[in-house]
């Protein structure tokens, strides 16, 4: 066990040969954290490759190769664990906590240590602890611990061959893969590559039997839940969660292995691009989620129709391709021509889904009646087609009309609802705290600027709001959140008024701070025409002291994202 007198610290690579006083000077950060309750301190250099980093903390946790870690600051919010990590102090200690563990251990295995006094789980984290010190004392791992491996992966071979002790389980693959796709969607190919969704379905497959603690599964369920400090493989885990939590294997009778396969089918189908991508997916299905708990639908509506809607989210973008449908109609791309200009994108979406489905190794649903089959197929493509943004009055129209005498009983006002519910789980960003919100906005405008870009090489008409010659941040928010989102999220809040805090709210001090922001910026354009034309800037009045801070105001309001 590590103390906080005896940093744990990481190996660089690169460091042999140089002199200790050069290795001195090599800067370091050295972070402070508790793992159980127990203090410690990592030391590495500041550039020390992100796994080496990743791979010291798991030390520090007696973590499995394969366990999910996730670090939290004294705020209580997720960090990432990186390289870049900000230096801290003892009495700003992060805290590190194993929020999925491997809880299938062999129950064979466990007797027999129980029965010898020691634990052999906790042993094997040992060992591998112990290594990973050796080699950053010694900067190679000595010829002595490669003939012990030799000898001990021998005796392995031995025992398995021998029928009667192969049950002993002596051997677990601890090698973990240290290559990770790059975030950054706009330098990666549109579809993912073999290697990328074959590394992502092995460490998805490794992880899917660990066990999500309490806390997580509970931080799910909020609006405010961030998906930036989650990898695809460990969504992944967190999307079976959901099926999971929600009854759905138990009553459908869905086999772990077809849910399993299905998720990993749906992501190699999601394309890399800036906004319309996996990540997107899983934040509209685990807000869709979110929105089930807050208004207690599962004493509302039958199970049937919450699976629909969860599975409607994680299916309704598949494949989308980062260009929108008034783009592919006048471009009278493949899809424009299948469907004849009727939401070429949804439609598409929709095939994609069924298509997943179709194969008998993918389909959640082939142990369900043939009556469950056709009703789940229909709920799931009005869900998807309601998406389209083109029938938003219409849609929110016919909610309106029915929401005085709304009847969950009746099977036409539950549609409508569940349409309302896909709709507002879709354009949701602006319901998350700022640092969630944010990035996600530059995502949108840069596939939005990446779509007026080729409008205007093709000669196409140029969509105004994707323009990057005239739209800013706040205009591209304020109109869309007063006239778009305010009404349908205020809508929903009169069928389930709990919903006032957890999306009202926030979607209220957003558009107060765009507003602000926008007219900061006009202010800005005044005096930088004031200064072409006279040299001297304008004098500052009393209403600019109004522009929003964005390191105060920012800290408790959301940055939305326009559809």
């Amino acid at each position: 066990m590590q103390s906080q007198q005896t940093p744990i610290r990481a190996a660089v690579t690169g460091r042999r040969g140089m002199s200790s006083a050069a290795q001195e000077e090599m800067a370091t950060t050295v972070i402070y954290f508790t793992i159980n309750g127990r203090p410690e301190q990592a030391e590495f250099p500041v550039d020390c490759p992100a796994p080496d980093v990743k791979d010291l903390f798991r030390s520090a946790a007696e973590a499995g190769p394969h366990d999910i870690l996730k670090l939290y600051n004294p705020k209580g919010n997720i960090v990432n664990i990186s390289p870049q990590l900000p230096p801290n102090t003892p009495q700003s200690s992060y805290k590190l906590e194993v929020v999925a563990a491997d809880c299938n251990s062999d129950p064979l295995g466990t007797e027999l240590a129980v029965a010898l006094g020691f634990d052999l789980s906790s042993m094997e984290k040992r060992l591998q602890s112990l290594e990973k010190k050796i080699l950053i004392e010694a900067g190679e791992t000595p010829t002595i611990v490669h003939e012990m491996k030799r000898q001990v992966e021998s005796f392995r071979e031995k025992l398995e061959s021998v029928e009667h002790l192969s049950w002993l389980g002596l051997f677990k693959e601890l090698s973990d893969a240290t290559h990770k796709p790059s975030p950054f969607y706009h330098k990666r190919t549109l579809r993912k590559t073999r290697e990328e969704c074959e590394h992502v379905r092995d460490k998805f497959l490794k992880m899917s039997t660990l066990e999500v603690s309490e806390e997580v599964r509970q931080y799910l369920k909020t609006p405010t839940f961030d998906n930036w400090q989650w990898e695809d493989a460990e969504i992944m885990v967190l999307l079976q969660v959901m099926y999971v939590d929600l009854d759905f294997i138990s009553t459908f009778n869905i086999e772990l292995e077809v849910l399993q396969q299905f998720l990993y089918e749906v992501y190699r189908r999601y394309n890399n691009i800036p906004f319309h991508n996996f990540k997107h997916c899983f934040c509209v299905t685990q807000m869709m989620y979110g929105l089930i708990w807050l208004t207690d639908l599962r004493s509302k509506m039958e199970s049937i129709d919450l699976l629909t809607l969860l599975t409607s989210a994680v299916c309704h973008d598949l494949d989308h391709t980062g260009y929108n449908n008034a783009y592919q109609i006048n471009a009278r791309t493949e899809l424009a021509l299948r469907y004849n200009d009727i939401s070429p994108l949804e439609n598409h979406h929709c095939a994609v889904a069924f298509e997943i489905l179709e194969k008998n190794e993918n389909n959640i649903f082939r142990n369900m009646t043939t009556d469950q089959y056709k009703r789940i197929r229909e709920g799931i493509i009005r869900c998807v087609l309601a998406t389209d943004m083109t029938r938003h009055n219409e849609i929110l129209n016919k909610f309106k009309s029915i929401l005085s005498v709304f009847d969950f009983g009746n099977k036409d006002h539950r549609e409508v609802l569940m349409m309302i519910l896909i709709k507002v789980s879709d354009i949701s960003n602006e319901a998350r705290p700022m640092d969630v919100a944010e990035p996600w906005l530059d995502c949108l405008l840069q596939e939005f600027f990446n779509q007026s870009d080729m409008e205007k090489l093709e000669g196409l008409p140029v969509s105004p709001f994707m323009d990057r010659d005239k739209v800013t941040k706040p205009s591209s928010q304020t109109g869309f959140i007063r006239f778009v989102l305010l009404p349908l999220f205020m809508e929903l809040a009169n069928l389930f008024p709990c919903l006032e805090q957890h999306i009202i709210d926030p979607v209220r001090k957003a558009l107060d701070y765009y507003t602000e922001m926008e007219k900061a910026l006009e202010r800005e354009n005044l005096n930088r025409a004031q200064i072409d034309k006279t040299g001297k800037p304008k004098e500052p009045s009393s209403s600019d002291s109004k522009a929003p801070d964005t390191q105060t105001e920012a800290g408790s309001s959301l940055k939305p994202t326009a559809v």
